[in-house]
């Protein structure tokens, strides 16, 4: 079975009706205060691991809880699949029975789901994982109600004061006094190799320790925008998710977030939302209950290696600007589709710091400087960071995607066809006013559109397909295929081996990606 990355990891089960349903399942600390936890002090032999963590699991435990939640399920009757075959014995013995119980009618049945969460403040704020008090498709909706179970049993309801689902986070609120809380410590201090210890309720069993090193930090493990997960090997399951992840003196570091498994169980590898990450979010949840963050308005691509061979530049060191938001910041202070940003506010844009990471983390209203390098030469300009729109209005500029595919049309003959073909593995054929409509494309768009495509090809391999359309090829706009060949050829007298591409698939924002080139025969 293929490995995944398992982000929920709240079991639900579905009461009352026998059937089971599919599991789904982050920073300065602040001063000590009454019921804080102290600060535990390691005992370790010289150079050595600690004898014991008893004691500072003793301290620690306390804080942490156990979070449930309760929401509606709908059970609609049962149906057939498109194409599936009827007379089924069995299939229509369990329809009568449905029908039996419930009219036949699509049935509402309650659903308790289990996680983990730690209490930051004696007056009763917790934090835990936006997907544990969440339902819904894409984990955004909120539960009907949400219980705190504290280490010695006692029982509260939980509302919710924000939560953010880009970073995954969520703050509640208990009426309750006196509580042990713990706090959040410095993440950017942690080095791989150091210890770390998460307690949480895996599987719904109640307060469980486990511990392990620091595998690794700045994960990116393909969740979002914000990923910069610490990695580690202490056992994390289902159930841990928004419980922490202390070190050795007690701080929380990070928040146990996502598994990489490929059965559901552990690994080895967990990964928690750094405390650097997290405390600003749950700073500005616990004051306000929302999220501000700084914003750019550029969609762009890390500098992969086909993207980076295609613009003769080193991998991993800057990113792409896919697209511009006409008259946003980035628009406004001259960035433009394909530039590559390479330092933000004197900052490095590499793999460990994305674009995203530090213009999420810049005051809005601050002037930066932007350094990038378009076309080969390098360049500044200076941008104003203003607040980030809601995720509506980011969707809504970003356009929908479309699974339409063009006609077929006999463009055997069109200049440039053969060409392309033979150095990329694609046919091209003209955006006509007919593809353009069955493609569902805005007018705006321009370019090629690919007709078919070998599935031996590197365009293949890198997930290009019939129907998306080519808008630049090595930086330059192509309109038709003769221009598109003419872009290939020019990039191969370049001596490249791989051509950078501008690709969109219906009227979502185009994407760089590098295919190489077929070498020539003879």
């Amino acid at each position: 079975m293929k490995s995944k990355i398992i982000r929920s990891l709240v079991p639900v089960a579905v009461l009352a009706t026998g059937l089971a349903a599919i599991a789904v399942a982050q920073a300065p600390a602040t001063q000590p205060a009454q019921n804080a936890v102290a600060p535990a002090v390691a005992i370790s032999p010289p150079g050595g691991a600690p004898r014991s963590f008893a004691d500072l699991t003793a301290r620690l435990a306390p804080a942490v809880v156990n979070v449930s939640t309760t929401q509606k399920v709908e059970i609609g009757r049962m149906r057939r699949m498109p194409g599936q075959p009827g007379g089924n014995p069995l299939e229509e013995l369990f329809r009568r029975f449905q029908e039996q119980q419930d009219g036949g009618e699509p049935v509402t049945r309650e659903a308790t789901s289990l996680g983990s969460g730690f209490v930051i403040a004696a007056d009763g704020y917790i934090v835990t994982n936006n997907h544990v008090i969440s339902a819904g498709e894409g984990r955004n909706k909120p539960v009907e109600s949400i219980t705190v179970t504290l280490s010695d049993r006692r029982e509260y309801k939980a509302r919710v004061v924000g939560r953010d689902p880009l970073t995954d986070l969520a703050v509640l609120k208990i009426e309750a006094t006196g509580l042990p809380f713990v706090q959040f410590g410095n993440s950017e201090a942690v080095r791989v190799g150091d210890w770390s210890i998460a307690i949480g309720n895996p599987f719904g069993l109640g307060g469980t320790v486990t511990a392990g090193i620091i595998s690794a930090l700045h994960r990116d493990i393909g969740s979002g925008q914000y990923d910069r997960y610490i990695q580690t090997d202490a056992s994390i399951n289902q159930g841990n998710s928004g419980g922490p992840l202390f070190d050795l003196a007690g701080n929380v570091i990070g928040i146990n977030t996502a598994i990489f498994s490929p059965t559901g169980g552990n690994v080895g590898l967990g990964f928690a939302i750094p405390a650097e990450l997290a405390k600003p979010v749950v700073d500005q949840l616990k004051a306000t209950g929302a999220v501000k963050r700084g914003y750019l308005g550029v969609a762009i691509q890390r500098l992969s290696a086909d993207i980076a061979a295609g613009l003769g530049l080193p991998k991993d060191k800057g990113e792409i600007v896919a697209s511009v938001e006409p008259n946003g910041p980035a628009a406004r202070a001259g960035v433009r589709q394909g530039d590559v940003i390479v330092t933000v506010a004197g900052r490095e844009v590499n793999f460990d710091n994305s674009l995203s990471y530090i213009v999420a983390t810049t005051p809005i209203g601050s002037t930066i400087p932007i350094e990038m390098i378009r076309e080969g030469k390098r360049l500044k300009v200076n941008a104003i960071i203003v607040q980030r729109p809601s995720e509506a209005v980011v969707a809504q500029r970003a356009g929908l995607p479309s699974d339409d595919e063009p006609a077929d049309e006999d463009t055997s003959k069109a200049p440039g066809i053969e060409a392309a073909k033979a150095s990329l593995g694609i046919t091209l054929q003209p955006l006509t006013p007919v593809l353009r409509q069955q493609l569902k494309l805005d007018e705006k768009v321009q370019g090629v559109v690919i007709a078919g495509i070998s599935p031996s090809s590197d365009a293949a391999t890198k997930g290009l397909q019939r129907g998306d359309v080519i808008l630049k090829i090595g930086q330059k706009p192509v309109t038709s295929p003769a221009e598109a060949a003419d872009a290939v050829d020019a990039e191969r007298k370049a001596d490249k081996d791989t051509v950078l591409m501008l690709v969109q698939r219906g009227n979502t924002p185009g994407r760089y990606t590098g295919v190489k080139l077929i070498p020539p025969k003879g």
